[in-house]
This record gives structure tokens, C-alpha cells and sequence, in this order.
């Protein structure tokens, strides 16, 4: 089992099906109150890979993707075109995009996160598939430049800074990235005459921890 570091083709991740799942066990109590709690910290992930298929040619390169996956074996990156920038998807990457971490003096490594925000309430998303030249990165409302002031560990979402943010300091990112996925399945049904009369195969696509 290895993570490869490679996208599943975006055009034909465009115009697939899917998004975040939470896991909720709800309990009725008798006198009809409901007591709900959920074991799950962080959503995961569900897309339909076969939706985006426009051509027996996109079949063919499905099948070849998930070939050198050995089926659901080894993960990679999908591009979640509803989701896959630290701001809207109508505006362009800031590096005040989302707050990182605060300095300390001392801690020169912060992870990639993205807060999503309804009311008082807040989630944050660890990122760990930022897409290689997109990621910026600021201290304190300054621009920072990569390989000058801090690397990007792709990998993995963590910003190393060569010297230490200073105590307060806030730091801040923004950037592009991926979800770490599998296939959900060993195996793929296409049949030709059916694809050609626009009946779609099903090739399911599962987050995975990272």
C-alpha cells in the first residue's frame, strides 16, 4: 500500500459527483428527545469518477489510471472542483487566505489548514495535498517567498520557515490543493454500447486519512 503522488486527470474529475460525509449516531430517547453524538472528528469524501467521462477515449484513460493503481491498492489526488482553493472559487489565491498558526519565537513548522465558517460556528480542515506552485505564504501581513523564507513540504501541508515567526506573529497562507482519495472498488464495468447510449459506469472515489 504506497500514497502516489498524482493527480487523477482534472478534466476528467470535472463535472463528477460528490463531497464531505459526517458520521452522526442518534439515539430517540422514549419520552422523543434525541441524544446525538458523532465519532468522526473530520468529514470524509465520496465522488464519482464515472460521471465526468465524456468519450471512449476517457475510458480508456480511467482504465489505465486505475491499472497503475492496482484498483483501490494505492491512493492519489483528486481535484474537488467545488472545493479546492483556501478562498471562493470565484477569487484568486491570497496569501491572507487563512490563518496557519501564530508565532511563538521558537516554532519554525506550521500545517495547512482551511476554516470553513457559518455564524459562531467554525471547522478546520487539515490540508495535506497543496498543489506544488500555488502555496503563499505571509507573516504578520508581509509576503513571504518560498525557497527564500520557507519551503512546502507537498506531501504532506507543512511550511517549514528558516528562521522562526516572532512571538504573536500571525501567520498566514493560501493556496490550492487536492484530497488524498482511493478507488472505492477492484473493479470497472464499461460497457461500450451502453457508454455510447449515455449510461454512465459507476467508478467510485473514497477519501483517505492522511
Amino acid at each position: 500500500m504506497a500514497f502516489h503522488e498524482i493527480r487523477f486527470p482534472a478534466n476528467l474529475s470535472f463535472g463528477s459527483v460528490g463531497g464531505p460525509e459526517r458520521r452522526t449516531e442518534i439515539v430517540t430517547l422514549t419520552n422523543g428527545f434525541e441524544e446525538r453524538n458523532s465519532p468522526w472528528a473530520h468529514s470524509r469524501r465520496h465522488y464519482d469518477a464515472g460521471v465526468g467521462l465524456r468519450s471512449l477515449d476517457d475510458v480508456e484513460a480511467l482504465i489505465a489510471f486505475f491499472e497503475a493503481r492496482a484498483g483501490q491498492l494505492h491512493g492519489f489526488r483528486w481535484k474537488d472542483w467545488a472545493d479546492y482553493k483556501s478562498c471562493p472559487s470565484s477569487r484568486g489565491v491570497s496569501y491572507e487566505d487563512q490563518v496557519i498558526g501564530m508565532g511563538d519565537g521558537a516554532t519554525c513548522s506550521f500545517q495547512l489548514v482551511k476554516t470553513y465558517v457559518s455564524g459562531s460556528e467554525s471547522y478546520s480542515r487539515t490540508i495535506t495535498k497543496p498543489v506544488a506552485g500555488t502555496v503563499k505564504v505571509g507573516i504578520l501581513g508581509d509576503h513571504q517567498s518560498e525557497a527564500v523564507h520557507f519551503t512546502v513540504d507537498h506531501g504532506t501541508g507543512v511550511v517549514t520557515f528558516e528562521m522562526a515567526p516572532g512571538e504573536g506573529a500571525r501567520v498566514t497562507a493560501g493556496f490550492e490543493f487536492d484530497v488524498p482519495v482511493r478507488f472505492d472498488t477492484d473493479r470497472i464495468q464499461v460497457s461500450v454500447a451502453s457508454f455510447q447510449a449515455g449510461h454512465l459506469p459507476q467508478v467510485p472515489v473514497l477519501e483517505v486519512r492522511i
